[in-house]
């Protein structure tokens, strides 16, 4: 062999050691990064989430809501409004004098299924803003628009916070929770009452939302049934609620009211179901009424 060949074989051994080496510190590299790898995977996690907790754990922690009494409700139409309301207002046991109890008809006494429920709402879980003088306003607005539809007469006077009572109930779908009715109940004082008011608001079921009236007892001017026009009053009122035209109520039973003097009324409700809706006159103490409920 010749020097120059012995040359370049060791030239070529050199380059081989050194491609080893380089092979293997790749080789090592890779295993150190896979075991930093490893351990971010196993142990990255628990530490982050116990760096986070640090600022949440043992503290209290404050968050705005404008929730109040209202929750979450579906927008729910009018139809739907009052059909909710009417279930959950003939649901209830209200006390009824003897007379009325007698007059009432088998069919009016169905069982309760407890589907819907009436719920007043305490104070302090009013939203900001809320009070009872809220109430007030809101079936002031809707005596107004009554008047102004002639749905009540002209004579019916605005009510004052001194006079009356505001409570405010939710009207609740218990299957469905937020099919809810928010709705103020404005009343007038009992001694005020039992003094003799004339063309005054009685009672009445005020939507907290929107100010509409969909019940409500008052007494006026008018003398007769005669000079009531239901059939109007009927008309102007499901204007007024949005509702579609009333059919008239057949084969009404002439027990079903304490008054002779009524007509009853039938409106689109939910699920293929109605809502009964009575306009009344009570003679010598010249009392209208509009209820949704029995």
């Amino acid at each position: 062999m010749t020097e120059a060949y012995i040359w370049q074989m060791e030239k070529r051994a050199g380059s081989g050691r050194d491609s080893m080496k380089v092979v293997k510190k790749i080789s090592l590299l890779l295993i150190v990064a896979a075991a930093v790898i490893v351990a971010l995977a196993v142990w990255g996690p628990e530490t982050l989430a116990r760096y986070r907790d640090k600022g949440i754990l043992n503290q209290i922690q404050a968050q705005e809501t404008d929730m109040g009494t209202e929750g979450y409700r579906y927008s729910l139409s009018g139809n739907e409004k009052v059909y909710i309301l009417s279930k959950c207002l003939n649901s209830q046991t209200r006390p009824e004098s003897e007379q009325n109890a007698l007059t009432r008809a088998d069919a009016d006494f169905q069982d309760v299924t407890g589907t819907y429920a009436f719920v007043a709402n305490k104070k302090e879980t009013f939203a900001e803003g809320t009070s009872e003088n809220s109430g007030i306003e809101l079936c002031n607005q809707g005596i107004r628009e009554l008047k102004e539809r002639g749905i009540l007469p002209e004579e019916v006077e605005e009510i004052r916070e001194d006079s009356y009572q505001a409570v405010l109930y939710s009207a609740i779908d218990v299957p469905e929770p937020r099919n809810s009715v928010l709705v103020w109940k404005v009343s007038l004082g009992t001694a005020v009452q039992n003094a003799g008011g004339e063309s005054c608001l009685l009672d009445a079921y005020v939507d907290a939302d929107t100010g509409k009236v969909y019940e409500f007892y008052a007494r006026t001017e008018i003398s007769s049934w005669e000079a009531v026009d239901a059939d109007g009053i009927a008309a102007a009122w499901a204007e007024y609620m949005g509702l579609e035209t009333p059919s008239e109520y057949e084969n009404a039973n002439p027990l079903s009211e304490n008054t002779p003097y009524f007509k009853k009324y039938c409106f689109a409700g939910m699920e293929d179901d109605s809502t009964v809706v009575t306009i009344g006159f009570y003679e010598g103490i010249n009392e209208i009424y509009l209820k949704i409920s029995r």
